[in-house]
């Protein structure tokens, strides 16, 4: 698929609704905050799509100067809003964004499983970073146990597969960590930390009702989140920490 022919608008319209939108993802970037936090350069920082701003103000809290770039307008105007001038927004596709500026800190959150070139736009992220500056990266995991339950109980082909559900809302690709550290690897970028959030056998709308029904607790969340760190590569979603800039 072309990335000039895509909809970025209706995809924002079908994310935006409660179709693909679950409490589980607020959980989920808590622990991402908690877990990225130590490895936060200081300086300059650029966030490549913002989706409602719910990451973004975390990141407005820690940088002083922040970039957001986001293709979908309407998500522009609700993440600016949400900000209230304390980031400044470009509306572009990563793939036409012209800029000779770099940053200390790149965050491409639950977005490269959007892009139609993955390894195309890593590489113009790379010349985007500093020296010695960070690209943190995190996506859905394509081998976390709910996914895995689902190919067994018919419901979708393969692990990796992208489900109808997740194409209506732009998704292009599902990453595990080895096709993950490949597009890191084929750009130059080299991981210094990769991790896993949330050990996951239940699907995120199955996790809100059980959440809800008081079947799981708090503390479940916090033990899926320690059993995570044991083993990432069952995680509901997984991150790279990455160096290497233009040079």
């Amino acid at each position: 698929m072309n990335a000039v022919a895509r909809d970025f608008e209706r995809e924002a319209g079908e994310f935006g609704g409660r179709r693909y939108n679950y409490d589980f993802d607020g959980i989920l970037r808590h622990y991402m905050m908690q877990a990225f936090a130590p490895f936060l350069p200081a300086g300059r920082a650029l966030e490549l799509g913002c989706y409602l701003g719910e990451s973004t103000e975390w990141l407005a809290g820690r940088y002083d100067d922040l970039t957001v770039v986001e293709a979908a307008p309407s998500l522009v105007e609700a993440a600016r809003d949400r900000l209230g001038g304390r980031a400044r927004f470009i509306c572009s596709t990563f793939e036409t964004l012209e800029t000779e500026e770099v940053f200390d800190a790149i965050f491409l959150i639950n977005t490269l499983e959007h892009l139609d070139d993955p390894v195309g736009v890593m590489a113009r992220i790379r010349r985007w970073l500093a020296p010695g500056g960070r690209l943190f990266v995190l996506v859905p995991n394509a081998q976390a146990p709910s996914r895995q339950i689902a190919v067994k109980m018919g419901l979708i082909t393969h692990n990796a597969a992208v489900t109808e559900a997740e194409r209506a809302n732009g998704h292009q690709n599902t990453f595990s960590f080895d096709t993950l550290e490949r597009v890191a690897r084929e750009v130059g970028l080299r991981a210094i930390h990769r991790g896993g959030l949330i050990f996951k056998a239940l699907a995120n709308y199955q996790f809100d009702a059980a959440l809800k029904a008081g079947i799981i607790s708090e503390a479940y969340v916090e033990g899926c989140y320690e059993l995570g760190m044991q083993y990432p590569e069952l995680c509901a979603s997984i991150f790279l920490i990455c160096e290497g800039g233009r040079g």
